[in-house]
């Protein structure tokens, strides 16, 4: 599908109330941008007015445009275009052209984003798209200092999607149901946005992520050792059997209080043993490793391709089921 460019006629700030056009400032488009950045909160909540987006599993990029040069940038600045040059092509036409966006680029593994789909290491590029959500700068104007809503508005105005380039809807309501709604879609989460907020470089609370978790009972097949201020044990090596053998899972390294890693030493202490009980090779050095006796309930975000658990976090160790029965759910 062709991308065609915004419409460029007429002043894209006209509909704008005074006291809101009084808070643009004028600025040439910026050499650099600090994104603004999500708090991570655990409970769903519901606010009157607040925004929610889909979160996506991809690369932060803020994309510039100044006349007939995009610049790609991400989140801590580096250059993007060469890696994604489809996608600095197409905001040529499609992006309004004085501008700064922030959005986020992604790859699809069926209708799911996939982090992993963007690396490509050895194999075929996955086919990547922008998604816009925000507008920073517009026709020699900074509009950070405006309300998400007011922002929202011009984002109509500073880009035209089609081709890779694509906004992100949003939505309001209970966001309780909202996010059930996104993790039975099989969504990474959502970003709720506080409406009335301006842009904030860095993190704020005005944004705030909510994220949907996979939980998986697995054994306890070794360990790592402490670190920093860790005391009693590093992280769990984790897996599951499969074929009579027991697969290797990955490692899970949070979501331990200090009680439990004393809880997880005295038991593991017994249970030490000078062989690793995985099929599969585990490369971490000095590690030490147990009988697969214990199993332990972890949260995660997916599985990926290669059959380890991504953003693993300890919930805690369960008595109630055999290892010997443990399986990939």
């Amino acid at each position: 599908m062709p991308v065609s460019a915004p419409a460029a006629a007429g002043d894209p700030f006209a509909t704008l109330p005074d006291e809101l056009r009084a808070l643009l400032r004028a600025e040439s488009v910026p050499r650099r941008v600090e994104p603004m950045a999500a708090v991570l909160v655990h409970e769903p909540f519901s606010e009157p007015g607040w925004l929610f987006e889909r979160k996506l599993d991809g690369i932060r990029c803020i994309a510039l445009r100044d006349g007939d040069r995009v610049r790609l940038r991400s989140r801590n600045d580096l250059p993007l275009d060469g890696r994604f040059p489809g996608i600095a092509a197409a905001l040529a036409t499609a992006a309004a052209p004085r501008c700064a966006l922030d959005g986020e680029i992604v790859a699809f593994d069926g209708a799911r984003t996939s982090f992993e789909r963007l690396q490509s290491r050895g194999g075929r590029p996955a086919r990547a798209f922008l998604y816009v959500f925000d507008v920073l700068h517009l026709a020699g104007r900074d509009t950070t200092a405006l309300p998400l809503r007011a922002r929202k508005r011009l984002l109509r105005a500073a880009v035209a999607p089609g081709g890779p380039i694509r906004t992100t809807p949003h939505r309001t309501g209970d966001g309780a149901a909202l996010l059930a709604d996104a993790c039975r879609r099989g969504w990474e989460g959502l970003i709720a946005k506080r409406p009335d907020a301006p842009y904030a470089h860095g993190r704020s609370a005005d944004w705030r992520k909510l994220k949907c978790s996979a939980e998986q009972e697995l054994v306890v097949g070794g360990y790592t050792a402490p670190r920093g201020s860790r005391t009693d044990l590093g992280a769990l090596l984790l897996g599951y059997h499969e074929g009579g053998r027991l697969r290797y899972a990955g490692k899970v390294g949070t979501g331990f209080t200090r009680a439990a890693l004393r809880d997880l030493a005295a038991r593991l202490g017994p249970l030490r043993t000078g062989a690793s009980p995985f099929a599969d090779p585990v490369r971490e050095a000095g590690a030490t490793w147990v009988e697969p006796r214990l199993v332990a309930q972890v949260a995660f975000t997916e599985w990926t391709r290669d059959g380890r658990l991504r953003h693993p976090r300890f919930l805690g160790l369960r008595d109630d089921t055999p290892a010997a029965k443990v399986v990939r759910e």
